[in-house]
Formats: structure tokens, sequence, C-alpha cells
């Protein structure tokens, strides 16, 4: 007969049950990101620490940590916001310990995804990172002999049953291996009425937990990244791509402020479809998939982006497949995004599936169902770089170093080639820049792969639109060098001809060899004027003065030594627009000689932005 879960109050009391419930070796699963019991787990962690006998393994990904605002100009003007977005989260112990070196031996934290760029400089986490793709996570838990699985949920009203919410992800594969007796562990939850309700296969009864944390006093605000400003650049990749997928299909987006631009392509493809076409043609995109959507799209995608919510109200997102208009995995967003799922009326957030990684990731079970739901898909994800020869690198360095991980995008690359009428898009900014130098992302060679070549499909920069399906390596190599920035076309093609990978007479098309920020300025500056193309196309966490402020902030941000001196030496006027940004930064009233070296640097970049 099933039993309730014993509650508790207070978070060490309930992990002196939980070791006293395992004993002092415990293999602690986590969800990744946003459905961690981050009281429980502070709490596990201390009584660990006090106690070298005890062992205590925590499996997980993406564990969350607010920023840290720096100096200079960025620290005065991310403080504020920090304070504003991330005040009453509690941080996570582990991670704030192995920051500081201050973990001990007996704790040992094995990661399969990282929060980007958090632990370059980690020997140890390095070390205990796991590669592994999303859907081989559950395997490997099994493996590892996990003895305790808990995860934050919402409590329903009654308390009769809960929430996985955000983090469905590998759980209810977990909770049916435990049925199955191919696991034995306590299953804990930590309530959190923060939590967004979500009903489905998210749902699960009290008696699924062996123990819960059930205090309301400990219910902490979500962390909320804010959404990030779209560039230019980023703009011009998602009017490529949203001339790519076509009406009736499925589509998957990955998070960050391409899967924005995207977003907002479709919309204006939808809504505004002259303005969307005539943005094409400034940029002479490729793609025939221009028209407004009737059937509408339908979305399978492993990371519930908030920008999907975007789409069905835009009336994008409004193809169902099995009563849902969306399956994702997890979820994680800014405060918008949480509070948009909270008002949805119960029947409106049932559209909204939130089911097992194992579901939105593979073909494998339910696989006629799957491939009747995942017609004419496009899988459009993110890469750091990507090859001549057409190879993506989106996790790692070629030092060996981890930079995020492999998550679920090998899946639904492996996807769109088992899926008949399916695309893999590969998102990749041309350029980056470095310690005020501009470097290519389109690279000959490099020593990490993370999608192989064999795998190529379409990558797409806001130069254009490489097809590489099927392709032989010459005319791999030509359609990247097509979509590569000008100033390291040549470079590039004098590489791949010492090769032998392309032919000694050939020579990039002259419609190719005006790759450059400037073109981009030309062919849709005057949108960007317009707010046909913003900085946020959608909610933004950051006030009006803010946002006026990030474009002279990452001009500075980007700049050399020299462009710094010439900005000093230009200086601004503070008319009524750049005073308001002054204010905000605290320099409208110097106080030190840095103070005014920082105010004539911020006047120059604005009047220059």
């Amino acid at each position: 007969m099933p039993t309730r879960p014993e509650k508790f109050q207070d978070a060490a009391a309930l992990a002196d049950a939980v070791i006293a419930r395992t004993g002092k070796k415990i293999v602690l699963a986590l969800p990744l990101g946003l459905g961690k019991p981050n009281h429980f787990v502070n709490a596990l962690v201390a009584r660990a620490a006090a106690d070298p006998s005890i062992s205590l393994r925590i499996f997980t990904a993406l564990t969350l940590e607010v920023p840290r605002a720096g100096g200079g100009l960025e620290g005065r003007f991310m403080g504020p916001v920090l304070e504003r977005l991330f005040t009453g989260y509690p941080e996570l112990a582990y991670a704030r310990d192995l920051h500081s070196g201050r973990l001990p031996a007996n704790i040992e934290v094995n990661e399969f995804f990282l929060q980007a760029g958090k632990w370059l400089g980690s020997p140890r986490q390095q070390q205990a990172y796991i590669s592994a793709n999303y859907t081989h996570a559950l395997q490997y838990i099994l493996q590892s002999g996990v003895n305790v699985v808990a995860q934050l949920v919402a409590p329903s009203e009654t308390g009769e049953t809960f929430s996985l919410s955000s983090n469905p992800d590998i759980t209810p594969d977990l909770l049916q291996a435990r049925r199955e007796g191919r696991a034995a562990f306590i299953s804990v939850g930590e309530t959190n009425a923060n939590l967004p309700y979500m009903g489905g296969d998210a749902e699960v009864t009290a008696e699924t937990f062996d123990f819960l944390l059930d205090n309301p006093s400990l219910h902490f605000p979500l962390f909320a990244p804010p959404r990030e400003p779209v560039t230019l650049a980023d703009h011009a990749i998602g009017l490529r791509i949203a001339g790519l997928i076509p009406d009736g299909g499925t589509l998957q987006i990955g998070i960050g402020s391409i899967g924005d631009a995207i977003g907002h392509a479709l919309r204006l493809r939808h809504l505004e479809n002259e303005s969307f076409k005539a943005l094409r043609d400034r940029l002479s995109a490729e793609g025939g998939e221009c028209e407004p959507f009737d059937e509408g799209l339908y979305g399978a995608s492993e990371m519930l982006v908030e920008c999907f919510i975007d789409l069905i109200e835009a009336g994008v997102v409004k193809r169902e497949a099995d009563g849902a208009l969306v399956h994702g995995g997890f979820f994680l967003g800014s405060r918008a995004f949480y509070a948009k799922l909270r008002a949805m009326s119960p029947q409106m957030r049932a559209k909204i599936a939130m089911v097992p990684v194992s579901f939105v990731n593979e073909l494998l079970g339910e696989e006629e169902r799957k491939r009747a739901a995942r017609k004419k898909a496009r899988f459009i994800n993110t890469a750091m770089m990507a090859t001549l020869t057409g190879a993506a690198i989106s996790d790692g360095l070629e030092d060996g170093r981890v930079v995020s991980g492999v998550g679920g995008q090998y899946n639904f690359v492996a996807q769109a080639f088992a899926l008949e009428g399916a695309r893999s898009v590969i998102a990749l900014r041309a350029t980056r820049s470095k310690d005020g130098k501009t470097l290519s992302n389109v690279l000959w060679n490099y020593g990490h792969t993370t999608i192989p070549r064999h795998l190529r499909d379409m990558v797409v920069t806001e130069y254009g639109v490489a097809d590489l399906r099927g392709k032989p390596d010459g005319e791999v190599a030509a359609a990247m060098l097509s979509v590569a920035d000008s100033r390291f076309q040549e470079e590039l093609l004098d590489r791949a001809k010492q090769a032998g990978k392309i032919a000694r007479d050939y020579r990039i098309p002259e419609r190719h060899r005006t790759n450059t920020p400037g073109r981009l300025e030309e062919a849709l500056g005057e949108a960007r004027r317009r707010d046909k193309l913003p900085l946020f196309p959608f909610d933004s966490d950051f006030t009006e003065v803010e946002q006026a402020l990030m474009p002279a902030l990452g001009k500075l941000r980007n700049a050399t030594k020299g462009e710094l001196a010439r900005l000093m030496l230009r200086g601004g006027k503070a008319d009524e627009a750049a005073q308001a940004g002054l204010e905000r930064m605290g320099l409208a009233r110097p106080r030190s000689l840095t103070d005014r070296l920082y105010r004539r640097l911020l006047l120059a970049a604005m009047a220059g932005s």
C-alpha cells in the first residue's frame, strides 16, 4: 500500500533523516538547472563537510550561479541589475566552495553539462566532468548506484499531488526504473510555490516521495536570468533561418539571443509579412519559406525556451500533436516567463506538455507516434565555431577544457537525419571579439568536435546559409567560405588550397566578398533604428535607460586600446538621454579622477552608438 511522505520543516533535519536511511555513502542525483532543491542540498553538503566519514557524490548538470558584478563600468551597470533579479536566491554551497577551493575531498560533484564558461579555470571540475548526451545521463546515474533522488517541486492546492514543473527531464524515467526494480533510491521533494504547476507527465502523487521538505518560509524566488540583447548579427541569422522553416513543420530552438532573433523573425513573417520579406531582400537571403503560417508550427524541444510562449501568442506555434502545442523536457527563463506560465489557464498550460527528455530527444519509444508528429522538422542549435569541412564545435576547447556540454545537440542532429524531410540547422556568429581583437568563428580546422562533419547539414551565419548535406568536401569548403566574414576568407581559402580540399584556381564569388559588419549595418541598420529589429524583441528585465546604455557598453567592452584612446580624446555631450545614462551609472557628478575618465569614455561611446 502506498505510504505518505514524511514531512519536514527544517532542511538539516531532513538531511539527517536521509543519512540515517542511506548510511554514510550517498550518491545524490539532482535535475539540471531550475529543478535543484537548494535548501536540502546545502544541508546535506553541510553534514558531509562536517563529517569526513560521509561520502557524498552529486550527479547533476547546469548548476546555476548568480553572476558576479565585477568592477569598472560593467560592474556599475550589472550590480543593480543582479541585486534586482537575484536577491533571495540561495546559492548552492557546493558551487561556492568549489570556486574557493574549500569543498572537502569527501564531496564530489559530477556534471554532464556546465554553466557556460564557469568552470574553465577549475581543474577539479574539469576532471569531474562526465561527457554525455542528455539521453545517456539516465544510464550513468543508474550505473553510479544512485540512492537519493531529490528535486524542487510545485505543490498543488490539495497537497495530494505535486508537479515536477520545470524539470521532468530524467526524473520520470528514474521513477520508472525504481518501480521496475532496476534502482533503489530515496525520493526527496522540496516544495516551492513559485514554480509553475505543470500537469501531464510532470504531475506526480504525494506517494512518489519518501521525504518532503514542505515549509512555505523556505520558498525562494526562482533563478531568472534576463533575456539577452539581440545584436544586428543575431537578427540577420534569425531572418535567414526563419525562411528555412516550412509551414506545418516542427521546431526546436536553443536558449539565447539567437533563439529570440529566430522567434522575432518568425513573428515578423507571420504578422508583418511585407516587412519580413523586405528585410530578407536587403540581406539577399536564401530560403523560400516566406509566407505567413496557415497550419502553423509544433514544438518538440529539449528546452522549453520562452520564445515558444511568444510564438504561441503570435499564432505561429499553433499546430497540435497529441493535444500539445509544445513538448519540452525542462525550462529556464526570465521572471516574465515564469509569470506567464503561472497565469495561464489550466487548459492552455496543458498544451505546453513537460515530458522526459527521453521523449523529445529520441525517436526510440513510441517511434510511430513521434514520426507522425515531427513532420518537416527543423532542429536549430548554436555553435561556438565550425570548420571549413562542416564540423561544429559547441561545448569545448581544443586543449580539452569543457565550456558547457553536449546536452541534446547531438540527439537533435541525429534526428534530423532519421526523420523524413527534417533538417539540422547550426546557427553560428561569423566572428567573436577577444581582448579587443576580432576572430573568425569559421576555422580551417580545430582540435575538438561536438558534431562531426559526417553529420554536417546546414550552417547559418549572419552572412548566409551553407547547405552542406550530402555535398563533397570541395563544395562544402566553398559553401562555408561564402558565409565567413570577408576579413578572414582569403586566409581560409589558402589553407583549403594547401590541403588540396578546394581547386587551386577557385575564387570566392564577388557576391560573398562583402561579408562585413558594415554591410550588415547598411542592410539592416535603418530597420534597427525604426525598431523593427529591436535590442529586446520580447520582454526585458532591463529598464529603458539600461537598454539605451547597452550598445555603448558593448562598444567599450570590445574596443582595442587604440579605440579607447580615441574615444577618450573625443568625449561627448551630456544631452538629456546621455544624462539619464550617467545618472544610472553613478557618473552624473563624478567625484574622482576615475569617475571623470569613465564619464568621458561613456559619453563618447553613447555619442557613437
